[in-house]
């Protein structure tokens, strides 16, 4: 009934993102497919997705759930309003926390996206959309 969704962003779709923005993100997404799942980079990968792709907010009855995680991954990632170069600073982001989990400083938090990306204002009604 429903495409195939998960619980969290899984790094078997890490690959289907590479060719949605600039080289600089298709190298980030070529070398980190690569690597084992258990990977700190890759967990850092999936941290950013998570992130981006606010899965911890989705559950069975959403619309981004009914249309699965393929679907809202791509979407996240070419509707993200920052540029490259934030996308990658939220990558750093991530495996910074990553290591930091591993080293036994603590889980990762949430990380506030407007702190990277300069929001964009939608003219109709005056909303930030970051």
């Amino acid at each position: 009934m429903y495409p195939k969704a998960e619980i969290l962003f899984p790094p078997t779709l890490i690959s289907s993102l590479r060719n949605l923005r600039t080289e600089a993100w298709a190298e980030l997404v070529d070398r980190v497919a690569q690597l084992p799942e258990t990977d700190p980079d890759t967990l850092a990968f999936c941290l950013l997705m998570i992130r981006i792709n606010s899965c911890l907010k989705c559950y069975s009855g959403s619309y981004k759930f009914m249309r699965g995680c393929e679907a809202c991954a791509m979407q996240s990632i070419t509707q993200f309003k920052g540029n490259d170069e934030q996308l990658l600073q939220l990558y750093a982001r991530a495996q910074t926390d990553i290591q930091n989990y591993l080293d036994g400083k603590g889980p990762p938090t949430e990380v506030d996206l407007s702190d990277i990306v300069a929001p964009v204002i939608d003219d109709e009604d005056s909303t930030l959309f970051v």
